[in-house]
């Protein structure tokens, strides 16, 4: 096997950044981790992630998952429907694919501050990682391995010259956690609606985190209102029988986004997680998908070459998973965010198949919880 590269710079230090570092430091390589943030504002911001079984495979690889466990709340029941026909899929753990059963859930919902607090804290005990949080960063040698995890506006995508594909969503994204009546407290919920996707995680005992989407402007408007009003802005689209108590923190508005990088390398830079790629939040994707990444990284570091080679085997590695799962937010928000009359009896059909036929619901619950690929992989030739 070809030698690896002596030095990896990690730019970013964010959940995908964090974990791209510390995987490579358990693996013996030397890594440098820059962020300009530091410690606390890397912990602080107030966000909850879906993490599905491909990310729980990666997780318990690098010796995580069992101190997470405490942080982890798992939903064994995911709700599926359609607003503009009534129609509703129930999930249970009986639709996971064999190798995904009898791990406590079809998902799970963790909090974006444990999640940090681990990841820098197992950083900071690992001697073959350096950061470099809110302080200037060494110039890499000229043999290093570059990695770019430093977000969807990616300074060093642009330094780089790589371009890319984008579009603004007429829709935002806004999230709350919120204390509610009425829904199990380990059932995850995904209404269709057509303003947009309307996801309700579980956070444990009564707590549940709110994403709703929406156009741009009304998201924006609803971050703004008493917080009465919000409640019953909410209670007027959640489903029958599921009621708000009271608001646990302040809603906040994203714009949505999809972007897609022209390439993945450039020499021996390559760029990971959401400087690469983002998609719309619609079933939870994003960070699995980019945790996906950093598992394409192992590999490719692992096999060994000179950065400029590692770059090029991690960059075709992958285009398929990533365009993919785009490709598949993209179409779900556009199929399901209207009330086109063509399309209802097709949403109609979709979800009463899914009813249906158990085998149906297990191809979805597999390209859920391992990627598009896995789908593929399981159909009979």
């Amino acid at each position: 096997m070809a030698p690896s590269p002596p030095e990896i710079h990690v730019l970013g230090a964010g959940p995908t950044g964090a974990l791209t570092a510390l995987a490579l430091g358990l693996r013996g390589q030397r890594v440098v981790l820059f962020d300009p943030l530091t410690a606390s504002e890397l912990q602080a911001r107030s966000r909850a992630y879906a993490v599905t079984h491909s990310s729980r495979r990666l997780l318990t690889n690098l010796g995580l998952w069992h101190d997470l466990r405490d942080a982890l709340v798992p939903f064994r029941e995911l709700d599926l429907r359609d607003g503009a026909t009534n129609a509703r899929v129930l999930f249970s753990e009986d639709d996971l694919a064999s190798a995904n059963r009898h791990h406590d859930g079809i998902g799970w919902i963790l909090d974006h501050r444990p999640l940090m607090k681990l990841l820098l804290a197992r950083l900071e005990a690992n001697g073959n990682v350096a950061m470099h949080l809110a302080k200037p960063c060494p110039d890499p040698s000229a043999d290093a391995l570059i990695v770019a995890a430093d977000g969807p506006s990616s300074p060093t995508r642009e330094a780089w010259g790589i371009r890319h594909w984008g579009m603004r969503y007429r829709q935002g994204c806004l999230t709350a956690k919120v204390a509610l009546r009425g829904l199990p407290h380990d059932r995850a919920c995904e209404l269709f609606r057509p303003e947009g996707p309307l996801a309700v995680l579980p956070l444990g005992q009564s707590t549940f985190q709110v994403v709703w989407s929406a156009p741009w402007q009304r998201c924006q408007q609803r971050s703004t209102l008493q917080r009465s009003a919000f409640l019953d802005q909410l209670a007027a689209v959640l489903p029958k029988g599921i009621e708000p108590d009271f608001l646990l923190d302040q809603p906040r508005a994203f714009p949505q986004q999809w972007l897609l990088a022209r390439r993945f390398h450039c020499g021996r830079g390559v760029l990971i997680g959401e400087s690469g790629h983002r998609c719309h939040p619609v079933g939870g994707q994003g960070l699995n998908l980019c945790w996906r990444d950093v598992e394409g990284l192992l590999r490719a570091v692992e096999q060994g070459g000179s950065a400029v080679t590692i770059a090029r085997r991690y960059g075709m590695s992958r285009w398929l998973d990533v365009i993919q799962v785009g490709v598949a937010t993209d179409l779900l928000v556009r199929v399901f965010s209207n009330r086109q009359p063509l399309l209802l009896p097709l949403r109609r059909l979709a979800l009463l198949l899914l009813k249906q036929f158990p085998g149906l619901r297990q191809l979805s619950l597999r390209a859920m919880s391992d990627g598009p690929m896995q789908l593929w992989r399981a159909l009979p030739n």
